[in-house]
């Protein structure tokens, strides 16, 4: 489980120790996979087996299972089992704010992106008439 340093808002900055800036690193290294990205934002809305999960991102269920194995291994998923059957699910909330906060920014760049494309076609429709 990684662990965040938090600064008071009066406090003075100071520099990120070496061991930490690592750790957030290696973090978002993980979360640097489109697929891993998924299965967590997936997660992050319930709990799912590596069948369904497979289906809901979009990859095949070794690959799926590798990712999760990666993901339990950093602290980031739990497992829950229930006879033959593991039931995985987002088990940071560190993490999962992180994720959302990404997928929001994405989001919102991507929209930002689309809105000029569409301003530029406008303006080059309007020159051409």
């Amino acid at each position: 489980m990684l662990h965040y340093l938090r600064m008071p808002a009066d406090a003075q900055p100071i520099g990120l120790p070496s061991a930490t800036a690592r750790a957030a690193v290696g973090a978002l290294a993980l979360l640097a996979d489109d697929t891993r990205l998924k299965i967590l934002w997936t997660l992050m809305q319930g709990e799912q087996h590596v069948n369904a999960l497979s289906d809901l991102v979009g990859a095949k269920a070794p690959a799926v299972s590798q990712h999760l194995g990666k993901l339990r291994l950093a602290g980031m998923v739990s497992v829950r089992r229930d006879g033959t059957y593991a039931y995985y699910s987002a088990s940071d909330d560190h993490i999962s704010r992180i994720v959302s906060l990404l997928v929001d920014h994405a989001s919102d760049e991507l929209a930002a992106q689309h809105q000029i494309s569409e301003l530029r076609r406008r303006r080059r429709r309007h020159t051409a008439t």
